[in-house]
């Protein structure tokens, strides 16, 4: 009999204990800090996007006292690609907050779906509790009955007791979680407002940008006609971009040079550390010594410039019905393979003669005003923004002394520094910088010089 009600005592003292069990403490969020290598990938790109804005300067210092008619566009078009190019972030934003709510309402679902469950169990928990009913230890022992089933009696009430616990420490941590998820959903539906309210904002002001421009252009149509018909005026838009392309050549080829300087350094600490180590186990390995090898660390091959070779003008027109593709290797060895960037007729061809006098370095691509301009090969964006002649224009770097060159755009939708790959837009067609017509030009250069676009790219 000791022995029965040391157990009785025991079980319902345990008993007590579960009912009183505190719910878990909730995890807390750590941040990761920066890596080295992002820091220093964000330390290029603002170097980078410096001298690039510093390039900028100097070449509207320089134009200052040669405006042309087209100059007076220059701030609205400016403006035009701003607007819009906000106007996609907001979108991207907008997409991305949409999706997140989306996710809580997902979340918060499954949590109520749990929930109903967690309760149904506790409920049938319950009622087995309410049956058994609370009996008193001290009372069962006097009635007399069998102690081994009371012992039963006892566990599976405390086995109950302790299932509801743990049941009820569960449901409270899903109800604090389905209210942080509303709050949560709560903010993102705020901030979703507020960027709707602001693409907005940003849209009726681009329309009223859009009509001060068409207003301006209409004033000094003529004019900007009479200027582009005007040789000297041709040369001195092309020999504009030669010299953009030309300094922008030297920052990249710096930033080259800096680069493999920086990966030199890096290889001989490899190799220095490599000696270190393998002197290290020659000293540990003296009792048994054994026959060295020397070992040599084979030097990069060099690689000979892809030079491009003459060209011959070609004056049939001929329809551009694909787009750019994303791509992998160098962009040399895309040779014939690269689509352009723009669907449209191809109307100026590289090297046939154009209206005002010289012959096209690039290709004119006609197109409607807002079609998107895809980049033709995985790349960077080492300038974006408006010129004199060509509008707002891009440039994009693909590496080995490759460069694209993206004019007349109504809009740029990257920023100096910004990666791109092969088919994705980066900017949308238009007739910036007082062309007539809509459409893009584009040019491809290779150590600084033009090379035909229709020898590297495919119309079938």
């Amino acid at each position: 009999m000791t022995r029965t009600a040391a157990l009785i005592a025991a079980v319902f003292f345990c008993s007590q204990l579960v009912e009183a069990k505190p719910p878990g403490a909730a995890q807390k969020n750590t941040t990761n800090p920066q890596s080295p290598e992002i820091a220093e990938k964000q330390a290029d790109l603002g170097e980078l996007r410096g001298r690039i804005e510093s390039l900028r300067k100097d070449l509207n210092a320089s134009e200052e006292n040669k405006a042309g008619a087209a100059d007076r566009l220059r701030e609205s078009e400016r403006k035009i690609s701003q607007l819009q190019r906000e106007l996609l972030e907001f979108s991207e934003q907008r997409g991305q907050l949409q999706k997140n709510l989306k996710n809580l309402e997902q979340q918060s679902q499954e949590l109520s779906a749990t929930l109903g469950q967690q309760q149904v169990q506790l409920e049938k928990l319950l009622y087995k509790q309410y049956l058994r009913g609370t009996p008193d230890s001290l009372q069962l022992l006097l009635n007399g009955d069998d102690p081994n089933q009371i012992a039963r009696d006892l566990y599976y009430l405390s086995a109950i007791a302790l299932t509801r616990a743990e049941l009820m420490g569960e449901i409270n941590a899903n109800l604090d979680k389905k209210k942080a998820l509303a709050a949560d959903a709560k903010e993102r539906s705020a901030e979703l407002a507020e960027v709707e309210a602001e693409q907005q904002k940003r849209h009726a002001e681009l329309q009223k940008q859009r009509e001060e421009r068409k207003s301006l252009y209409a004033q000094v149509s003529d004019k900007v006609n009479s200027q582009r018909k005007e040789i000297g005026n041709l040369q001195q838009n092309e020999k504009r971009l030669t010299e953009l392309i030309d300094r922008v050549s030297k920052i990249l080829a710096a930033q080259a040079a800096q680069a493999a300087k920086a990966a030199r350094a890096a290889e001989v600490a490899r190799v220095a550390e490599a000696a270190r180590q393998a002197e290290l186990a020659k000293q540990k390995a003296k009792p048994r010594p054994a026959p060295t090898e020397k070992e040599t660390t084979p030097s990069a091959p060099i690689r000979e410039p892809i030079r491009a070779k003459p060209v011959e003008a070609e004056t049939r027109q001929a329809e551009n019905r694909y787009e750019p593709v994303a791509s992998d290797g160098s962009f040399g060895r895309q040779k014939g393979n690269l689509r352009l960037p723009v669907r449209g007729s191809v109307a100026g061809r590289f090297g046939s003669p154009r209206e005002g006098g010289g012959t096209w370095r690039g290709l004119f691509i006609k197109a409607g005003i807002g079609s998107e301009v895809k980049a033709v090969a995985n790349g960077r964006v080492v300038f974006a923004e408006w010129m004199r002649g060509f509008g707002n224009i891009l440039i994009v770097d693909h590496g080995d002394a490759y460069l694209s060159i993206y004019g007349y755009n109504d809009s740029l939708l990257k920023q100096v520094g910004q990666a791109v790959k092969g088919g994705e837009t980066v900017a949308t067609v238009g007739n910036s910088g007082g062309n007539p017509d809509s459409g893009l030009y584009f040019e491809l250069r290779h150590q600084g010089q033009p090379i035909d676009p229709m020898k590297w790219a495919s119309l079938k």
